[in-house]
């Protein structure tokens, strides 16, 4: 992708070659069934913008990605993704599937090429991420000064990378978060609307840059026609890839110092780590009899069916945690951290249980397989907290808000 400045030169150079995007497809993905919403009142014509195709298996925030633009769809948009690096098959199938439109721009010369002949075309371009806008967001000016540019942070990343930098006690670290603020805050001003995943998150913003248009547009999920109810044994699921700091850094305190605990007392407990490279953070535990390593799962239901407690052993992060939604959705009551759960409207012993160290996480999970009253009571409360919070329905008024009296409708 071009820096901000380096699009004048394509600008210079940009040919009439006829470089049509892709057709939007109208078929519907075996991976998500059709959506009913109230449709805008005005269609609009949108671009999403991001470094790759969502990929639902991969991690939460593709999932998200992948569910916002089924609604989109079912609103009566038009949508268009780019991504920016590289191209993925079955991806474009699965977004073809839906009714979305997917650009390959290296087959018209990259990105910014392709922007400048078709992006006259979108009443708003919706960019993933602070890094993206920043390169994006004068080149949408440049071509389409009255679109609507919008800026997923998808989280706020500064405050991630200065937790984390706090947990290691490190000067570079926060030094690097400090940077990653400014750039982030940039972004964020320049935008028309800036989403953020948790009223956490916008009040942060609310002091930041006070002047920013933000709107909360949350994990999307949807929820399972029946929640599992507690087989035999005693069965943990944590989900997460290792590539998100955050993850491996919890699964290697979980591998240290939670499960050892656990085993004392439940020696017939068995781990089940969902996720790309996570044997990478066991260490010595990589062959464990107590820990299955799946690596990535598709669907993630037959195994959370078997299983009796989600957990989210977080130290650091931000935003909102896809894996808690996840195990809620489908019913599994939770045990996270303190900066598991902020911003995601649960209360401790009511819809999850809350635990800020090894003795206390592990004494949680101890409870909760002894328990079944607690343990039905929080699997019905954590189904209800997605229902209310982090559905498809309690996404749409952000969406509209959005959206609304925005440019150039779609012309049918």
């Amino acid at each position: 992708m071009l820096s901000a400045r380096g699009w004048r030169a394509v600008v210079a150079r940009a040919s009439a070659a006829q470089d049509r995007p892709t057709g939007t497809g109208n078929a519907l993905s075996e991976h998500a069934a059709p959506l009913t919403t109230a449709r805008a009142a005005t269609p609009l014509t949108l671009l999403w913008v991001d470094e790759h195709l969502p990929d639902p298996g991969r991690d939460s925030g593709s999932l998200r990605m992948f569910n916002l633009l089924r609604l989109l769809v079912a609103m009566g948009h038009s949508v268009d993704v780019l991504a920016t690096s590289g191209r993925d098959n079955a991806q474009q199938r699965r977004l073809t599937a839906i009714g979305v439109g997917c650009i390959i721009p290296e087959d018209s010369g990259g990105p910014a090429r392709w922007f400048l002949r078709w992006g006259d075309r979108y009443a708003a371009v919706i960019v993933s991420r602070y890094h993206l806008a920043n390169q994006w967001f004068p080149l949408i000016r440049h071509v389409r000064p009255d679109a609507r540019k919008v800026l997923d942070t998808v989280d706020l990343h500064h405050v991630r990378e200065l937790r984390e930098a706090e947990l290691r006690g490190s000067r570079l670290m926060r030094l690097a978060a400090r940077a990653t603020r400014r750039r982030e805050l940039n972004a964020v001003r320049a935008a028309d609307v800036t989403w953020v995943v948790s009223e956490v998150e916008r009040r942060m913003l609310a002091t930041t840059a006070p002047d920013a248009r933000v709107e909360v547009i949350s994990n999307v999920h949807d929820l399972p026609s029946r929640a599992p109810r507690p087989g035999s044994g005693a069965h943990l699921v944590f989900v997460g890839g290792a590539q998100h700091p955050p993850n491996a850094d919890g699964v290697s305190w979980l591998l240290t110092d939670i499960l050892p605990r656990i085993l004392h007392r439940l020696p017939h407990c068995r781990l089940h780590l969902v996720g790309q490279g996570l044997e990478d953070c066991a260490g010595g535990s990589a062959s464990h009899p107590h820990v299955v390593f799946h690596g990535r799962i598709e669907d993630l239901g037959e195994l959370f069916a078997s299983c009796h407690v989600g957990l989210a052993p977080l130290r650091f992060g931000a935003g909102v945690k896809g894996k808690i939604n996840h195990y809620m959705a489908f019913g599994l009551p939770t045990v996270a951290t303190p900066s598991a759960v902020e911003g995601m409207h649960l209360e401790d012993g009511r819809d999850v249980i809350i635990a800020s160290d090894a003795v206390a996480f592990a004494d949680a999970v101890v409870r909760l397989l002894d328990d079944p009253v607690l343990w039905s009571d929080l699997s019905l409360a954590g189904q209800e907290n997605v229902r209310r919070h982090f559905s498809m329905e309690s996404a749409a008024p952000g969406l509209r808000s959005t959206f609304e009296h925005c440019g150039r409708a779609l012309a049918h």
